[in-house]
Parts: C-alpha cells; sequence; structure tokens
C-alpha cells in the first residue's frame, strides 16, 4: 500500500476538508484519508492508495491524462530562416559605421524571454512590410553580454532604432511595444 504525506498549515485545514468533501469522486476513487494528525502549526494527511499496481502521483485533476497529438517543441524559438537575423557585436558595429540608406532597427533579446519571443513576431511582420526600407537585426543578450551591457540594456526586449543621417540620435525603447508605434518610429523619426 502506496502512502502519501501532505502538510496542511493549521489555517488552511477548513479549506482543505471542505475540498476534499466537495469531490465524490476522490472518495470513491482508491485514494482515501488514512489518517489526520494534528500538530501545533501544521496538520499531516496521510493518503492511501488501495491499489498498489496503480502507484500514481496524487493528482487533483479528476480528469485522465490525454495523450499529446504532437511532441512539443525543443525550446528552440529563434530559428535561422526568419527576416530578422541574428548578428554578432562586431557585425553591428560595421553596419553602425558604414555607408546605409536605410534606419538600422537592433532588437536586443534573451531566448528565455516571453516578451522577446512576442516582440519578434510583431518585427518578422515589419521586417515583411519595410523589406528594403528597414534593416532589422537582432542581437542575444547572453551571448553578447559585453555589448548588451555598452549599450546599457537593462530590460528586455530593448529596441534601438539608428536612423541613416548621422545627425539624428537614435532612439531607444525598452519594453514590449505595439507594431504600430515601431511603424511611426521609422516613418517619422528616422
Amino acid at each position: 500500500m502506496a502512502m502519501l504525506q501532505v502538510h496542511i498549515p493549521s489555517h488552511n485545514i477548513r479549506s482543505f476538508s471542505s475540498f476534499l468533501t466537495s469531490y465524490p469522486s476522490l472518495s470513491s476513487s482508491p485514494l482515501r484519508i488514512a489518517s489526520l494528525e494534528t500538530h501545533q502549526q501544521n496538520s499531516l494527511f496521510s493518503f492511501s492508495t488501495s491499489n498498489p499496481i496503480q502507484n500514481r502521483p496524487f493528482s487533483v485533476s479528476t480528469q485522465p491524462r490525454r495523450r499529446l497529438l504532437c511532441r512539443p517543441p525543443q525550446g528552440k524559438y529563434v530559428r535561422e530562416d526568419y527576416l530578422v537575423k541574428k548578428k554578432s557585436a562586431k557585425e553591428i558595429e560595421e553596419l553602425i559605421r558604414g555607408e546605409r540608406n536605410v534606419p538600422i532597427i537592433i532588437d536586443f533579446y534573451a531566448t528565455w524571454c516571453g516578451p522577446c519571443i512576442l516582440m519578434a513576431q510583431e518585427l518578422e511582420m515589419l521586417a515583411v512590410e519595410y523589406e528594403s526600407n528597414a534593416l532589422i537585426i537582432k542581437v542575444d543578450t547572453d551571448d553578447e553580454y559585453e555589448f548588451a551591457r555598452d549599450m546599457q540594456v537593462r530590460g528586455l526586449p530593448t529596441l534601438y532604432f539608428i536612423s541613416p543621417d548621422p545627425n539624428k540620435d537614435a532612439i531607444r525603447t525598452e519594453g514590449l511595444i505595439p507594431i504600430q508605434m515601431m511603424r511611426d518610429i521609422i516613418d517619422k523619426d528616422m
């Protein structure tokens, strides 16, 4: 017989007990409360399963688990066939110092950053719209840590809009911004 013990703080005992009684399927399942010990600060609920073959972890869900229809992605969100290409610090410095007639948009991102993934989708749509009128590139802050530090990237995602006119200052945005704001910056301020 398998045992599962759960420590419940004393101020949550009443809500946990009412939770167990509100699910009749728990009382008819092979899972049952074997004992209840009360201590000063918390209580110990011991669960036992009467079927030793079904030694599964305790799950609050009463629905059976479903099989996956497809395998989940392996965590690689940045693919190589996107229009917005990943560049190194040296490549970006060469682009900025070289001759150009279109604005450069630099996206500082990280693969573990959720808003960066959403921003990457917007930047892809922007790259399709401004195919020959803007150059959009990205920098992985984990790979290019020193470059990101020198560019004073403190929050992700961070965008730099660099005009082809050397007399204009670069525009810096931090955080997830709407695609219309990016269009306005490119059309009006560059």
